[in-house]
């Protein structure tokens, strides 16, 4: 149990957010979602690797699908088919009365990927009628699949956006590809800012209960996450997970120091003003299985 005054600060930097506009349905689900509720220890989640490609390249990624030894995002085992992914949650559900919720987390993007995606939440929501949706997603092609990813029934979305200024974005994304066509500098954070946005707001529209992910990149975003933050709030994102950067050998930003516990606290506090913060992350695999 916590201590009165570690309870009085979550309560304090965890506003509870206004949930009237989601119905009873959403609302259930959420409370049982160990990303989107307190309930990390109680609810477990299953990610299935079902999307390998992604259609931009963060100077903080490299996505190796065969590495045991490292456990971050964007890396898997191996690739599954959508009837390997419905195999596999078959087989977990059986063992694991606790999972509550199906994610699409990569290894690439869930939504560049769309096709193994949807293919995957239809056969799993055939077999399973109860089971929550959740995916994760750049923002990129959110306007071009907000409509169907709420005819999935999904209820769940958290999506990555790491600036509101296309000149910051310039510094982050080596370059984002949309449309056939591939964008850099100041271009490629516009373009992936209008879509993030547009899509989130989309999504809010619809009911889906959204997440926003920021990763803090020292000197590059750290003084800008507030504004992203307030941008987020404004529109009605539910909760927001300011997380640390992981180094990745061959990444650009391998040598990038990460940001310390204490200065990730100091942000979520900070934030934790405007909008409830996520403070159990464990920047999971995009094959993790299990409570967090």
């Amino acid at each position: 149990m916590l201590k009165t005054s570690q309870a009085a600060e979550q309560k304090e930097n965890n506003p509870v957010s206004d949930f009237s506009f989601y119905n009873e349905k959403v609302k259930e689900k959420t409370v049982k979602h160990p990303c989107y509720n307190g309930c990390n220890h109680e609810n477990a989640r299953m990610h299935l690797p079902v999307a390998p490609r992604c259609n931009i390249q963060c100077n903080y990624c490299v996505r190796k699908f065969d590495c045991a030894n490292e456990s971050r995002p964007g890396v898997a085992t191996r690739i599954i088919s959508p009837g390997e992914a419905l195999e596999k949650y078959i087989q977990v559900k059986k063992t694991m009365a606790n999972l509550s919720v199906v994610g699409i987390a990569g290894p690439g993007d869930a939504l560049c990927d769309f096709e193994n995606t949807s293919r995957t939440l239809r056969l799993i929501r055939e077999y399973d009628p109860h089971i929550t949706f959740c995916l994760s997603t750049n923002g990129l092609m959110l306007p071009d699949h907000a409509d169907e990813l709420d005819a999935l029934g999904v209820s769940h979305v958290t999506v990555t956006i790491n600036a509101v200024d296309p000149e910051i974005s310039a510094g982050i994304y080596k370059y984002v590809r949309y449309e056939g066509v591939e964008y850099s500098g100041d271009k490629a954070g516009a373009l992936l800012l209008q879509n993030q946005l547009r899509g989130l707001n989309r999504l809010i529209e619809k009911g889906i209960v959204c997440k926003v992910n920021i990763v803090v990149l020292k000197g590059i975003n750290d003084f800008h996450i507030p504004e992203i933050v307030k941008t987020v709030k404004e529109l009605g994102c539910y909760i927001v997970n300011i997380m640390p950067l992981i180094p990745v050998q061959g990444s650009e930003f391998e040598h990038l120091p990460a940001a310390t516990v204490q200065e990730i606290m100091k942000l979520r506090r900070e934030c934790g003003r405007m909008i409830r913060q996520m403070h159990h992350c464990r920047q999971c695999r995009a094959d993790a299985v299990g409570c967090l």
